[in-house]
């Protein structure tokens, strides 16, 4: 029963559109604005892929319309992202386009597997300096791989060497490289698409400012007969969907592009649903749904011939903004972008690539909040350095890579931290002071006793000399782990090899078993040298001390004679 229940719970069911009949109208008008706001941004990133404006939009119309049904988020709207382009870029690059519907095909496998296996919450572990920190460096990417069409580059016209992988050298390149000043008339159809944009968003948030943009820059172009080079030919219907090449050389080779583009399409569609949920009352997130959801979505996006999509933060601001309630309006968002490839495919072809440049870089400068950046590098330290080495590594490197590697770097910073916070302190005998106190030391180890801080704590004890007694107090010890266990079970066993008799005190019952199981509690020289109250341990100590005074001579000095 339970696992019936836990299957239905990653299918579309009713409840996805309880109160329709109240908000369908609502839907309807964020569903088309949201499919006006998306159609320049498919074309901008397809094109900018490397797959081509017909890849980006097939995306957005199977994968928005497969993750509205599935998906976990009642809002969310789903399709090619920036964030993607950078990782299919360099994918493209060294395999081909037709590598994409291979690669969107097996991460959509590998995300619906997460999602069935209940990954879905484990994004909550990643630590905001390095959502931040990635967010910018792909900003920063987006923004440099259109500087090309930006300057109006064309690597068949001008017999220049293919570009570099990278965003930052291929937009030096491409600027190096150019016909000046010819090139100002790309630009310029840039400057005009940013500066429409910039002052439509001034004056009202929910204008469609890039839609608007990109009309007036195609109807100058064609009025003036200016010299940009357009999309080009578009598709006047969706593919017959077939399956891309899945042969074991192809997959072998494409397993490591697979894993990272199912890896971030898993982390900025639930960071996305999330941000969602957190502007609108509009439903619970079911993370694993959304993972089995999006990985759909790409696997359907793949058999047509499209790109590996994932959740849009921006288009999914767009539909709450816009009323959205329901799903609803994410599946008529995807049906208005299908009716422009049956109805508009010929107008589309006009638009000029220069103008879907200026798009994508007014969209990655807005990605870089200069508030976010600020507070991130005025937090700690640590986080600062997080934020850099992340943004750092994704310009430079890649964006997995620089997302494991900040993810590291801030573990390593919060079990330093860990570390540093566990201590251990000695403490003065509690009640009347009596004779022979000075052979007893009475020890509290607070914070975790885990393995970046066992040794060092438990050195401190080691350390101890001229004592007969040591009681260890563990009932402020918050974490134990294996190597904590282990450690204490050693300092044990040394200090009872010396003669010094070791008692120990409130120790926590998930701690019992460990220690009971590693061996430390085996290592005290009796079963009764465990204690729950202080008092106890004390008494128990002091007239161990009175013992050995009565037999004439103090194993502890013996020991150390």
């Amino acid at each position: 029963m339970r696992v019936k229940r836990n299957i239905l719970s990653l299918l579309p069911n009713r409840s996805d559109y309880s109160g329709l009949k109240k908000t369908w109208r609502a839907d309807l008008v964020a569903g088309i604005t949201v499919g006006i706001v998306a159609l320049p941004l498919a074309l901008a990133f397809g094109v900018s892929s490397g797959a081509g404006a017909e890849a980006g939009l097939i995306t957005a119309i199977v994968a928005g319309l497969v993750a509205a049904v599935f998906g976990g988020s009642n809002v969310q709207v789903s399709g090619p992202t920036g964030a993607m382009v950078v990782v299919l870029a360099p994918i493209v690059a060294s395999h081909g386009i037709a590598a994409v519907a291979t690669v969107s095909v097996m991460a959509g496998i590998i995300v619906v597997i997460a999602g069935a296996l209940r990954l879905g919450r484990t994004v909550s572990y990643i630590p905001w300096p390095v959502i931040e920190g990635f967010t910018v460096g792909i900003g920063v990417i987006i923004f440099m791989q259109q500087v090309p069409s930006a300057v109006g580059f064309n690597a068949e016209t001008s017999g220049a060497t293919t570009l570099s992988s990278n965003a930052i050298v291929a937009a030096w390149q491409s600027a190096a490289a150019v016909a000046w000043p010819a090139a100002l008339l790309p630009l310029a159809a840039v400057l005009v698409v940013a500066i429409i944009m910039i002052a439509l968003s001034r004056i009202s948030g929910k204008l469609p400012a890039s839609f608007i943009a990109i009309v007036v820059v195609t109807l100058a172009v064609i009025a003036l007969r200016l010299p940009l080079d357009a999309i080009g030919e578009l598709p006047t219907s969706l593919p017959a969907p077939s399956m891309p090449p899945m042969d074991l050389a192809v997959i072998t080779s494409l397993m490591g592009p697979a894993l990272a583009v199912a890896a971030l399409a898993a982390i900025e569609s639930l960071l996305s649903a999330r941000v969602a949920a957190s502007m609108a009352d509009t439903g619970p997130v079911n993370s694993d749904r959304e993972l089995v959801g999006q990985g759909l979505a790409s696997l359907a996006s793949g058999f047509f011939g499209g790109m590996p999509a994932t959740g849009a933060i921006a288009r999914t601001a767009v539909n709450v903004r816009s009323g959205a309630k329901t799903r609803a309006s994410a599946i008529v968002h995807a049906l208005a972008l299908l009716i422009v490839v049956y109805a508009a495919a010929g107008v589309v072809a006009l638009i000029p690539l220069a103008a879907l440049a200026g798009v994508l870089m007014v969209t990655a400068t807005r990605m870089i909040s200069l508030s976010v950046v600020r507070r991130v590098l005025r937090s700690t330290r640590a986080d600062a350095i997080v934020f850099i080495v992340t943004a750092v590594i994704t310009v430079s490197f890649d964006l997995i890579v620089a997302v494991g590697i900040g993810i590291a770097a801030a573990a390593f910073f919060t079990l330093r931290r860990m570390s540093l916070d566990a201590g251990v302190q000695r403490e003065p005998l509690p009640g009347t002071p009596a004779p022979g106190d000075d052979r007893i030391a009475l020890f509290r180890i607070d914070g975790s006793l885990f393995f970046a801080a066992a040794e060092r704590i438990l050195d401190e004890i080691n350390d101890q000399r001229g004592v007969e007694v040591v009681v260890l107090r563990l009932s402020q010890v918050r974490q134990l782990d294996a190597t904590g266990a282990h450690t204490l079970a050693e300092l044990v066993t040394a200090l009872e090899r010396r003669g010094v008799t070791v008692l120990i005190k409130g120790v926590r019952e998930p701690h019992l078993r460990l220690l009971e199981a590693i061996g430390a509690i085996g290592s005290l020289r009796h079963p009764n040298h465990l204690f729950g109250e202080l008092d106890d341990a004390i008494a128990h100590a002091r007239s161990h001390v009175t013992r050995s005074d009565e037999r004439g001579a103090t194993p502890g000095a013996q020991a150390g004679a």
